[in-house]
């Protein structure tokens, strides 16, 4: 007998077939994919974004530290970085004190790189300033937020048709 194989001083020994394989289903991978929509937004983040006022847009952390925080762009220039006056702050040491800004000017929104160490990208690739289109991923340091506007933005959302449940 092997040590703890006695329970109530019975024989108790894990019974196993030869060549046995185990699967563990925790929904069906349809399910899932129908509760996503065509940007990858889950189904309360398509309401989210729906919700929107006009003018306004929002960042969805979406890797990296904070994963889910949400972050509000609704004023014309929005400061990202680690300072703690930023309007958004990433508390992380690949993050520049003044690291990014985000502007909206007739319901079209831009980030720029203010001089960051590390660098602002776009959809992996780095840039000094970008006009952001739904879906757009944001990486500033660790961070990648996922980019979003309001449907109601006008010009600026031209992406809002796959922006549906």
């Amino acid at each position: 007998m092997t040590p703890n194989s006695q329970v109530n001083g019975e024989d108790r020994q894990p019974s196993r077939s030869a060549g046995a394989d185990t699967t563990i289903t925790f929904g069906s991978p349809e399910a899932a994919e129908e509760s996503r929509s065509a940007l990858g937004l889950a189904a309360d983040e398509v309401a989210l974004v729906q919700a929107l006022p006009a003018g306004a847009a929002i960042l969805i952390a979406q890797r990296g530290p904070g994963v889910g925080s949400r972050f509000l762009l609704d004023t014309d220039v929005v400061e990202a970085g680690r300072a703690e006056s930023a309007d958004i702050f990433l508390d992380d040491a690949t993050v520049s004190r003044k690291h990014a800004l985000f502007e909206q000017e007739g319901g079209a929104f831009t980030v720029s790189d203010v001089g960051s160490l590390n660098g602002t990208y776009v959809n992996r690739e780095r840039i000094e300033s970008v006009r952001l289109y739904d879906g757009d991923e944001v990486q500033i340091g660790k961070f990648r937020l996922s980019f979003y506007s309001s449907p109601a933005s006008g010009p600026g959302s031209d992406a809002h048709d796959s922006v549906t449940a």
